[in-house]
């Protein structure tokens, strides 16, 4: 007798998300799907709700609008394209036995669209690999939250994996390392900033092994334990990329970017630490983001342009952004062998 041929795995990429155009009234939609989300203010509903429709949406969509029309492009959101261009990629690199779909947490394409693509083409179980490298409650828990609301609706649900962190992967790190190696080989740098989206300490907090989590030395390593910190594994993936880079421990700084509202988010904060750079005799800087793997607002714009205004504003001389890894050859192998290991 034939063996019964296997069906296709279900591949599901999810990036966090962007505004269907950089017009003020899309970019509102945006922020208030996104910020209603109980996971990304974790407040109670009532206040989250005020203060998102009251305040947060109605002021800051058309300042945030300004932006996202500089970010946008002839192809629209970066966000969007590169993480369509990385989909397309991936299903070569995979090849047939596997079917590759992109979605968004939050706006176009949803995420419920790329898993409905999937039970179309009847794979056999799926693979969701949110696009955080640092696992957070407000990112990647998110994400497994919403595809989960969404499965339990079906009839049939498939088996499903969830790749979590991918924080001290080889293959992303060599990835990354190998983009600010292009920089390094074309100038010398004094300093080699890590900046990493900011969360409220007290989401890390809630998220922490009981008694282990202080902010503090709990991060110099990365194991069971705080496996799912996003502190530690920021502080994890840089040591790597440090590593990788050949860089000494006082040639490189850890900050956490972008936060809102006034409760205390994980420190130091770019913003700060940058300032005070130059002072110290560091004049040209080489600055990573890596807990983005497309470019986005909060790389090209927050890092790329407001940082160096800022930097050079307070003296420096250089302040270089390390481009994400977007559809880049050597993330897409990476990604297949991350896969390949689920």
């Amino acid at each position: 007798m034939s063996k019964k041929k296997a069906g296709k795995i279900g591949v599901l990429l999810v990036n966090l998300g962007t505004p269907d155009s950089p017009n003020t009234p899309d970019v509102r939609k945006y922020l208030r799907e996104f910020l209603l989300d109980p996971r990304v203010i974790d407040i109670n509903p009532v206040g989250r709700y005020a203060l998102v429709n009251g305040i947060i949406a109605p002021f800051r969509a058309p300042k945030s609008a300004i932006v996202y029309k500089q970010l946008w492009t002839e192809r629209g959101s970066p966000l969007l394209y590169h993480g369509l261009d990385l989909k397309v990629k991936l299903q070569t690199a995979l090849g047939d036995d596997y079917h590759v779909a992109f979605g968004m947490r939050y706006q176009s394409p949803s995420i419920k669209s790329a898993l409905e693509e999937l039970r179309d083409k009847s794979v056999d179980r799926i693979i969701v690999l949110p696009l955080f490298p640092q696992y957070a409650a407000a990112s990647t828990g998110s994400v497994q939250d919403k595809v989960m609301e969404i499965v339990r609706e079906w009839w049939v649900i498939p088996s499903i994996n969830f790749i979590s962190s991918f924080c001290d992967d080889p293959g992303f790190i060599n990835a990354f390392a190998e983009l600010g190696k292009q920089h390094m080989e074309q100038d010398n740098y004094d300093h080699v900033i890590f900046s990493y989206h900011g969360l409220p300490e007290r989401q890390v907090l809630k998220g922490s092994d009981k008694g282990y989590c202080q902010l503090g030395a709990c991060c110099n390593t990365y194991n069971k334990r705080n496996k799912y910190c996003y502190r530690a594994a920021c502080f994890a993936t840089s040591r790597l990329l440090a590593e990788k880079l050949g860089l000494r421990e006082d040639q490189y700084t850890v900050t956490f970017q972008s936060r809102l509202l006034k409760d205390p988010w994980l420190q130091p904060y770019t913003d700060e630490v940058l300032k005070t750079l130059p002072a110290k005799g560091i004049k040209k800087v080489l600055a990573y983001s890596p807990a983005f793997v497309a470019d986005c607002l909060e790389t090209t714009i927050e890092v790329g342009e407001e940082f160096k205004e800022m930097f050079e504003h307070a003296g420096g001389e250089k302040w270089q952004l390390v481009e994400s890894l977007n559809s880049n050859d050597t993330w897409v192998e990476a990604l297949r062998e991350m896969i390949l290991k689920h």
